[in-house]
């Protein structure tokens, strides 16, 4: 019997379904039987009655008409197909049908085949007219007489149907078993498709974004105060809830006056994402100023500096600042200054700010800040009162990625991001860390991430990327490539509030520097989807404590 698909169709002739039983019955082990094929393109709605697959002979699509069918002359198309049952009579086209689904099925299969695997293989078409007889030297132009299979013939269906598959291949190669394969499963749409973990991420993203539009609604509690501090841990949107926030004060509505407004943050890759976002608006919605802190201070004229002197940013630099502030014109100055990631800026520099405000003892301040991320040794907070709102939910990441690093957060969060894949940790020594955190970017690759979702960020000493990188490009460069379509290599202390949906975390560091737990909580949380931690088990257990290991499986 040959292979039957489907194994027990439904037909709406009894024609269509004795011709098929014969075939059934008869067929080699190797052929294929389908029926009641449909196929649909940019020219019409076609169906097959029966397609039949035979290695090493052809492809024979079959149109089969019951009733009483006849062939008669015509002055205008020289001569029509009827047929009649059931005491009506209607003109019917059965070579057109069967000829014009055997091509419609051939230029699917061509379009699907990969490689080209079945192109050229033959294909043939034919009738079969189950009760109507026909002579043996009948004869019409578009069908021969071995192609036509009357009443008389049907004992020895099968057999014709090979000689007619086998006579119709005009020049084609016969079908091997591999062929046969690749065709029935591209008839029938059972090509599989990949498994594609960025569409998968896709729509967690998706609904991240909808889940922090939704929260979004804390905002509307902030409309009446101007000195606000939002507390979240990583995860929770913040940085969304800023860009909100600034958009909503500089475009005004609700009977709210526009206002002139400063988003600012301490580092340069958060600092190019926020201007990529917000110059994604409409221009009369955008804040006057984004960007960092040392640039808010260059638009009037502070010193360049050097990003190795700390002196400069903790002292000179804000000093310089602060006067430049003070004697800025009042046109230059904010409504509202909007600083993410806040725990980043020192005591020294919220004199400056403060000064850029027009009413510097009610204008507006809006911080966003995770204590936890606190990885600079300085620490500042704003010398003025700020109403505490909290965000206690993680709408960003994986519940497994949430899961792993939750002993890491300041306080109890609630995990909204969704499942994903387990954590992996892909034990190594310090020495080691590096190449085997390459050998992980390689197999999440290979499982189908695209490079531009992946990152492989380091504790310790820059990857060998990075520093290529960064000599060839300046730092604003390099954060650029941030952007390209391609894996990404930095380290914890410049991604916060930036994040990749693949990360793979080296630990190259003995986990002994001041802050080595929160760099761990903030290279953790930057995966919203797979998460790989690259490193010697001591050394998580050393500076994440045994909680924290258990998770990853240590």
């Amino acid at each position: 019997m040959p292979r039957l698909i489907p194994e027990s169709p439904t037909f709406t002739t009894g024609s269509e379904k004795e011709v098929w039983e014969r075939l059934r019955d008869t067929l080699a082990d190797d052929d294929v039987l389908l029926a009641n094929l449909r196929l649909t393109d940019g020219d019409k709605d076609h169906e097959a009655d029966i397609v039949v697959l035979m290695p090493d002979i052809g492809v024979l699509v079959l149109e089969v008409k019951g009733g009483s069918v006849t062939v008669e002359p015509d002055d205008a198309e020289g001569h029509r197909w009827w047929t009649q049952s059931g005491g009506g009579r209607r003109q019917i086209r059965p070579v057109d049908q069967a000829r014009g689904t055997k091509h419609a099925l051939r230029r699917y299969v061509d379009q699907h085949a990969r490689g080209g695997t079945t192109r050229r293989v033959a294909w043939g078409h034919g009738v079969v007219v189950p009760y109507a007889r026909f002579d043996a030297d009948f004869s019409v132009p578009e069908l021969p007489r071995w192609s036509l299979h009357d009443k008389d013939d049907q004992l020895v269906l099968a057999e014709r149907v090979r000689d007619a598959a086998w006579w119709m291949q005009h020049g084609d190669r016969p079908p091997t078993h591999d062929d046969v394969e690749v065709l029935t499963d591209i008839l029938t749409g059972r090509f599989p498709t990949p498994y594609d973990v960025n569409a998968e991420s896709d729509d967690r993203a998706a609904e991240f974004d909808r889940l922090t539009m939704e929260q979004a609604s804390i905002l509307r509690v902030t409309r009446l105060l101007t000195r606000v501090e939002v507390r979240g841990g990583a995860g929770s949107g913040k940085t969304v809830l800023a860009l909100q926030q600034a958009k909503e004060l500089a475009r005004g509505g609700q009977g709210r006056k526009s206002q002139r407004v400063a988003l600012l943050c301490y580092s340069i890759g958060l600092a190019e994402h926020l201007r990529r976002q917000v110059a994604t608006w409409d221009r009369r919605h955008r804040p006057a100023f984004v960007g960092t802190f040392h640039a808010f201070g260059q638009q009037w004229g502070a010193a360049e500096g050097d990003r190795t002197d700390s002196e400069f940013w903790e002292e000179r630099l804000p000093a310089e600042m602060a006067e430049l502030a003070a004697e800025l014109p009042d046109k230059h100055k904010y409504d509202a200054v909007i600083v993410d990631e806040a725990q980043d800026f020192a005591d020294s520099w919220w004199t400056p700010v403060l000064r850029s405000l027009r009413d510097e003892e009610q204008g507006g301040l809006y911080v966003y800040s995770d204590e936890n991320q606190r990885i600079f040794a300085r620490f500042g907070r704003p010398p003025v009162a700020l109403v505490p709102l909290v965000l206690d939910h993680n709408l960003r990441n994986t519940q497994q990625i949430h899961d792993s690093f939750g002993p890491l957060a300041p306080s109890r969060m609630y995990s909204r991001g969704g499942h994903g894949p387990a954590v992996r940790f892909v034990p190594s020594t310090q020495e080691d860390a590096v190449e085997a955190a390459d050998d992980a970017v390689d197999s999440l690759l290979e499982s189908g991430w695209e490079p531009r979702n992946v990152a492989l960020l380091t504790t310790g000493h820059r990857h060998p990327v990075q520093v290529e990188r960064t000599d060839f490009h300046d730092q604003k460069g390099y954060w650029r490539t941030y952007w390209d379509d391609d894996v990404f290599y930095g380290h914890v202390l410049g991604c916060k509030g930036l994040e990749r949906r693949a990360v793979v975390l080296c630990l190259n560091e003995d986990g002994s520097r001041d802050r080595a737990r929160e760099r761990l909580y903030v290279g953790m949380s930057r995966a919203t989807d797979e998460l790989v931690v690259v490193g010697d088990p001591d050394t998580v257990r050393w500076v994440a404590g045994e909680d924290v290991a258990r998770r990853l499986g240590l």
